[in-house]
């Protein structure tokens, strides 16, 4: 059973820390949200439950994907299963072993490799590719002969989506347009760019001869086909940035017409560009303007029943919200502000509207902003911290005051006091309460951009796209899991409690059996609360069937043996499904903390294939759309709303002296 709450950015610390001491990580683990540190993690206070209760990491030391001190840099793993990468071994003392073996995913046991490796394989990523470690353009040329055909041919399209998922990691985006840009137009036989590359000092970078040298035709086929690649998996995220990111398809298109009369091969990738310039084209006044008319609602901002019925849509940094932000005196001022802005131009709206309030008697002087939980815990923001709406905890507010009035700053009244009552979901059913989480589930999940999860862990080498969506889903499943406590510790009459608790029940398993696993665990973790846990008049009044089908959710939330009986069930599952997105972040961090990504100058790009297959792993879960069918009566409709603006408390103090009034600790 936990302890008590803890933020999602604890759990990876502690789990991180320990293996630090086995002596397995490289390097030290990121600051947290207030911390400083060019390499710190995304600042995030949303507060989700770690996905354990009594869990010491993996206790195996884990080796380097290549060592520091060996000469040569190991290639991939060839397909018959050799190579250098030793997974980590699980918490009962199972794992990898001595010696070669498969190459496994760090966050694994040797008990569930079998199922992870069917899943590898259907998602097309098991095939190994001999890359060796080498620079950033380096890569980038060799994955311009992978594509063109001249080398790796059995599993070019593996090595494409790898370097596209992973490039940001190492290869910015504007030094990979610079790369295609200066390769299409490089002139001569291609074979003196190649001889350089390989005489230049790659550091171990491919070795041995080419396959054959890349004619220029091919070479600007090849270019074309990798821009293409780059500008699909990144259009959404190009499409924000405008005529940044425009002046790359552009470009490659004026280029390409002047090379039309001499390679007519190429005219039909030149339309192709042509349409990605209108694609990627930026917006006019009209559009602009009506686009600013839009403003987007957070979970907690501004309760519109209206907002919160539409179909939820990808958040963007160019949208626009209102926000309130509060002074010392729980007084507010109303901003509308875009979602990436800066916290100084947010300080700079809250300046100006104080400079007009009646209730500001003297001016504002150097003002900061701080994030204050519902608990008290305060977290100050850097002027130049961008996006940090996305960053609040369930019932976390913004407060703009000066560094003198910081000590002073309360959370607001109404999140320190609660009112006893009974609950909306009395006269709901858990068949419509399940259906209508499962579809916001989903709607949030199909907003996060695969690559935001790579953003997430390597916050730190990678911060031209923030993780909002992905963000927003952690919220999300923080504020499931304290629902549940909520409404049941709200509760005063007994029976009500029992058929409350009856209810969750039944609502996780719908969950489970609609393959929700986000709000599944999230409603097992509620009840799990100790706040909830210690009720023992309620759990005792439980049916005997009820209590049995609870028994074997929380098997499934065991984390003994790395999670494996979480890890059990969905591989069991096939698309659509919704996985529980802090143990997928939880892996990449384990994979991002046991490896180094850079050897001097050269990029571990074994590693970045670990990654990339995890993100396919992803892509996997969405490869099938989620069909529910959905009713618009009046009580669907308020169902609906009510699911999608859930009232909670995530105070665990506040929580834990609820519980001890329903039930005093000596009876």
């Amino acid at each position: 059973m936990p302890a008590g709450m803890k933020p999602l950015e604890k759990f990876l610390k502690k789990q991180t820390t320990a293996l630090t001491r086995a002596g397995g990580f490289v390097g030290g683990v990121a600051d947290k949200a207030s911390g400083t540190g060019a390499s710190r993690r995304r600042a995030s206070l949303s507060r989700v439950v770690p996905f354990f209760r009594e869990t010491s990491p993996e206790s195996g030391q884990a080796r380097e994907v290549f060592s520091p001190d060996s000469e040569d840099p190991p290639s991939w793993p060839s397909a018959a299963g050799t190579g250098v990468v030793t997974a980590l071994s699980s918490a009962n003392g199972s794992g990898s072993g001595s010696g070669g073996g498969d190459v496994r995913s760090p966050s694994l046991s040797s008990d569930e490799q079998s199922s992870e490796a069917s899943l590898i394989t259907e998602t097309g990523g098991g095939g190994g590719t001999p890359v060796h470690a080498d620079t950033p353009e380096n890569l980038t040329l060799a994955v311009l002969d992978s594509v063109a055909g001249k080398r790796f041919g059995h599993c070019k399209e593996t090595l494409l989506d790898d370097f596209m998922l992973t490039h940001p990691i190492f290869l910015t985006a504007d030094r990979l347009q610079q790369v295609l840009l200066q390769q299409f137009s490089l002139e001569g036989d291609g074979g003196g760019a190649e001889g350089e590359r390989r005489d230049g000092g790659g550091g171990g970078g491919g070795g041995g001869e080419r396959d054959g040298a890349m004619d220029e035709a091919e070479r600007k086929q090849a270019v074309l086909t990798v821009a293409f690649r780059y500008l699909d998996t990144y259009r959404e995220l190009l499409q924000e940035e405008g005529e940044r990111s425009n002046s790359f398809p552009k470009e490659l298109y004026m280029c390409a017409v002047q090379e039309l009369s001499q390679y007519p091969e190429l005219v039909e990738d030149v339309l192709k560009l042509q349409r990605w310039t209108e694609i990627l084209h930026c917006p006019s006044d009209e559009e602009k303007e009506s686009r600013k008319k839009q403003v987007r609602p957070l979970f907690r901002h501004f309760r519109r029943i209206d907002a919160c019925l539409q179909p939820r849509e990808a958040f963007r940094g160019s949208d626009e919200i209102f926000c309130r932000v509060y002074t010392p005196d729980h007084s507010y001022v109303t901003i509308r502000s875009r979602l990436s802005c800066r916290v100084g131009e947010i300080l700079a709206l809250v300046k100006e509207k104080l400079q007009y309030s009646e209730d500001q008697p003297v001016l504002p002087g150097n003002l900061i902003l701080v994030a204050v939980t519902s608990a008290g815990e305060k977290a100050v923001f850097r002027p130049s911290d961008e996006a940090v709406f996305t960053t609040l905890g369930v019932n976390t507010h913004l407060f703009a005051c000066e560094p003198s009035e910081l000590d002073s700053l309360l959370p607001l009244p109404e999140e320190i006091h609660w009112t006893p009552g009974d609950s909306k979901l009395h006269d709901m059913s858990a068949e419509e309460v399940a259906n209508q989480l499962v579809v916001f589930d989903w709607e949030l999940f199909s907003c996060v951009h695969e690559v935001e999860f790579v953003c997430y862990v390597f916050h730190g080498e990678q911060s031209r796209w923030r993780p909002l969506n992905l963000e927003l889903v952690l919220q999300r499943c923080s504020e499931v899991q304290h629902w549940v406590a909520t409404e049941i510790l709200q509760c005063q009459s007994l029976p009500k409690r029992i058929q409350l608790l009856r209810k969750f029940i039944k609502i996780a398993a719908l969950c489970k059996q609609q393959q929700d696993l986000l709000s599944f665990l999230a409603v097992v973790l509620g009840l799990d609360n100790p706040a909830v846990s210690r009720l023992r008049l309620t759990w005792e009044g439980l049916p005997g069937k009820f209590r049995k089908q609870f028994q074997q959710f929380e098997s499934i939330a065991d984390p003994s043996r790395n999670h494996k009986s979480y890890r059990d069930l969905i591989t069991s599952l096939r698309p659509p499904l919704i996985p529980f997105t802090p143990l997928l972040l939880k892996d990449l961090t384990f994979l991002h903390e046991s490896c180094k990504t850079f050897h001097g100058e050269l990029v571990n790009f074994e590693k970045m294939h670990k990654v990339a297959e995890m993100v396919r792993t992803i892509r996997r879960y969405r490869s099938s759309q989620l069909a529910i069918d959905a009713e618009t009566s009046p009580s669907h409709l308020q169902t609906k709303a009510y699911v999608r603006q859930l009232q909670v408390i995530d105070n665990q103090n506040l929580l834990f002296d609820m519980s001890c009034k329903l039930e005093p600790k000596d009876t």
